[in-house]
């Protein structure tokens, strides 16, 4: 039995991270061992981990990685670009809980300050390991994928509740979109649902993860069920967020939201006409096919329209 066997009887809690993998001029990167929450009863996988930690409600994800890299070892960075997107699921089963984290792992670059530990609380103290000594350290499997080192790809699906406030009126959420093509370089769109933020417009295709899955296996979900179409993921191109403090939807009150979104480039090579497959009252009203001399006369939302535009036309 697995140990991940039992966790549809487990309350399901989420989050979202960021990490910083950072170079000294010899090479050598900057872990942290897992302390505090790490281990089969926390938060945290075992093993060491990048410099990070959790972004708060409405802080941009490459604000929150400058914040908790110089908390967790004194040094101020900078973001030089989005390097891996990765989610893991720790069971935590005194508490009956088991914690999915999305993680946004960045280079960066040491601007200054000097190396201490602990921030505002005790840590275990960071460490510049060499890539000759990287095979010495049991390293969390989202710092082996984000250095390029071998690890074990597991997709843990869920079925089981949520655990969420009714009350709750501060949501994060994490999604995967896609700039999605044909052989014939026309460009698949969705309209958004009546009844959803943004109702009416062109976005798209992509959507929230589900617990336990992965960014990319997600968007190929959500393309399937959105449009019906098997596409191939290419590339990660870009990581951004936004948040929309009172955005009415189904719920039929205002909520605080904060989507974090990942963007990836995804061809599709045998495409077919587009069809709504989600169950009823998903937030997809239809898609399209669209060539690009066509795109001008959309109604696009803000987030397609930037897309496009910064890494399509």
């Amino acid at each position: 039995m697995s140990e991940f066997d039992n966790l549809s009887i487990m309350k399901q809690r989420r989050r979202i991270a960021v990490h910083g993998v950072a170079h000294d001029p010899g090479g050598r990167v900057l872990l942290v061992p897992g302390a505090g929450d790490a281990g089969p009863d926390g938060d945290e996988p075992d093993g060491w981990h990048l410099p990070g930690g959790v972004i708060e409600h409405g802080e941009r994800p490459a604000d929150a990685v400058v914040r908790t890299y110089r908390e967790q070892t004194g040094l101020d960075v900078k973001v030089l670009t989005v390097r891996n997107v990765r989610a893991d699921v720790v069971r935590r089963a005194a508490a009956g809980v088991a914690v999915h984290t999305d993680r946004v792992i960045y280079a960066v670059t040491v601007a200054g300050s000097t190396l201490r530990n602990g921030g505002a609380a005790p840590a275990p103290p960071a460490e510049w390991v060499g890539p000759e000594r990287l095979g010495e350290r049991p390293l969390a499997p989202y710092v082996a994928e984000g250095l390029a080192l071998p690890v074990t790809e597991s997709e843990i699906l869920v079925e089981a509740e949520p655990d969420i406030d009714p009350a709750r009126r501060t949501v994060q959420r994490f999604a995967a979109y896609g700039l999605v093509t044909d052989p014939a370089d026309r460009l698949l769109l969705c309209r958004i649902a009546p009844g959803y933020p943004g109702a009416g417009t062109w976005h798209l295709p992509g959507g929230g993860t589900d617990f336990g899955e992965q960014a990319t296996a997600g968007l190929l979900r959500e393309l399937a069920e959105e449009a019906d179409q098997k596409g191939r993921v290419i590339r990660l191109l870009d990581v951004s967020d936004f948040r929309n403090p009172a955005a009415m939807g189904p719920e039929g009150y205002p909520m605080d939201w904060q989507t974090v979104r990942v963007l990836y480039r995804v061809e599709v090579d045998e495409p077919v006409t587009p069809r709504v497959t989600e169950a009823a009252g998903g937030s997809t009203a239809d898609a399209a096919w669209f060539r690009r001399a066509e795109l001008h006369r959309l109604r696009l939302n803000q987030f397609a329209r930037s897309s496009i535009g910064s890494h399509l036309v």
